[in-house]
């Protein structure tokens, strides 16, 4: 049994739809929705430089382009624990899937057949909500199949989605060597999300009305947003967000400044950060049910410290790539680990709403905080302030111990039949 099992569910096993769809089936599901979901942003993130020079935007002008992204997704944050109450994770991801594709055509069209940056960020806030959404009924899904399965994976679900970050980029940077348009990848992306989106949502865990009442029940959003721990959640998810999220944004850059070094080598040190982060998340879920979620996050956050350092004080760039190794590895398991542990003790919907909604504050704050810095201190030595954000993360690792009382992780859908 893991050392810190996941709590019980709010969604019961049984039911005239339930053996429709096996655990199994809906944990490959899960998977490929969470690869949607990175590979529709990626897709988008990839062609920003070419949309930049399609509506001749200033970086200030481009900045506010892609905080709409974020707007958008952190207003939707709060209302989605309501939303996947009332209609279920799976129609949740199948409406958010269809509007995120809808939007992402509209603004491949706005940015190059209407250039216009007005219809582009419009399109942009709907993508952020839609996939607000969508976020958390695929965290609160991933978290019911971990539960029936009574082991860890939310890591993987993770790294699935950065699996599809790095597909949506190879696509990009494809379609843009083979010189397709904006509005045409971005339409071909579009179709694929909604199709690839509905057909894996039909494969999630059936949730009959009765089950949806009862989580009702449970409590709302804002009996949640009053619960101590789940707001701790919160901010060791806002801890672990802002870790991942800078270096995203700014690693590259900050070793191209900190080293003197081309733009190429610096995105190498990113693409060393993704692949420690997703090796990571593949490899993290035997460790912790292991040794449990508190340890894990301790020695996560104190990697994250360690090889964030590194890359600042190092005095040679080698050394430098192993801390973005290290801190990739790190910055890997906060996240979902955060979730996971917000899905105990049931009303899942409501707590994953809260702890993402957060959390996902750090993806909207941190890139400009990065910014202001890096314009008083330089981006590189701005980076410090990643081992600062990660102190309070390392201390609020305690918050993801399992609740005292809390119900063992059912088996899987095989050993339940057994039985």
């Amino acid at each position: 049994m893991p050392a810190s099992p996941p709590g019980p569910s709010t969604r019961p096993a049984e039911g005239p739809r339930a053996a429709g769809v096996s655990t199994d089936t809906a944990k490959v599901a899960v998977s490929v929705v969470f690869t949607t979901n990175g590979f529709a942003l990626a897709s988008w993130l990839a062609r920003v430089p070419e949309i930049q020079e399609l509506l001749e935007l200033t970086p200030g002008r481009l900045g506010l382009l892609l905080l709409c992204l974020s707007v958008g997704a952190v207003s939707a944050l709060p209302l989605s624990g309501v939303v996947v109450r009332r209609l279920g994770p799976a129609r949740t991801v199948a409406v958010g899937g269809l509007a995120a594709g809808a939007a992402v055509v509209t603004a491949g069209l706005g940015a190059q057949t209407l250039a216009l940056a007005a219809v582009a960020g419009a399109a942009l806030l709907v993508f952020g909500a839609a996939s607000g959404f969508w976020d958390v009924a695929m965290n609160v899904e991933g978290t019911e199949v971990e539960q029936r399965l009574g082991r860890t994976i939310m890591p993987r679900f993770h790294a699935a989605f950065s699996l599809g970050t790095v597909l949506g980029a190879v696509g990009g940077f494809a379609a843009s060597a083979a010189g397709l348009s904006v509005a045409v990848h971005l339409a071909v992306v579009g179709v694929l999300v909604a199709v690839v989106t509905l057909a894996a949502a039909t494969r999630f865990l059936p949730v009959d009305a009765g089950a949806v009442g009862a989580a009702e029940e449970h409590g709302s959003a804002l009996l949640a947003w009053r619960e101590r721990r789940t707001v701790l959640l919160g901010l060791l998810v806002l801890c672990a967000a802002f870790t991942e999220g800078v270096a995203n944004d700014w690693l590259a850059v900050g070793l191209r400044d900190g080293y003197g070094v081309s733009g190429t080598v610096g995105v190498l040190g990113f693409a060393l950060f993704v692949t420690a982060m997703t090796a990571g998340r593949l490899a993290g879920g035997p460790v912790l049910d292991r040794v449990g979620r508190v340890p894990v996050l301790v020695a996560c956050f104190a990697m994250v410290i360690a090889g964030s350092l590194v890359v600042v004080f190092s005095p040679v760039l080698w050394l430098a790539m192993v801390g973005a190794l290290v801190w990739g590895v790190g910055a890997s398991l906060g996240f979902p680990l955060g979730i996971s542990a917000a899905a105990d003790g049931g009303n899942a919907e409501a707590r994953v709403s809260v702890v993402a909604t957060i959390g996902y504050t750090a993806f909207l704050a941190g890139p400009p905080l990065l910014g202001f810095l890096g314009d008083q201190i330089g981006v590189h030595t701005a980076l410090l302030v990643v081992a600062v954000v990660s102190v309070p993360g390392l201390l609020l690792a305690r918050a993801a111990r399992q609740p005292a009382g809390a119900e063992p992780a059912r088996p899987a859908d095989g050993a339940r039949a057994a039985a």
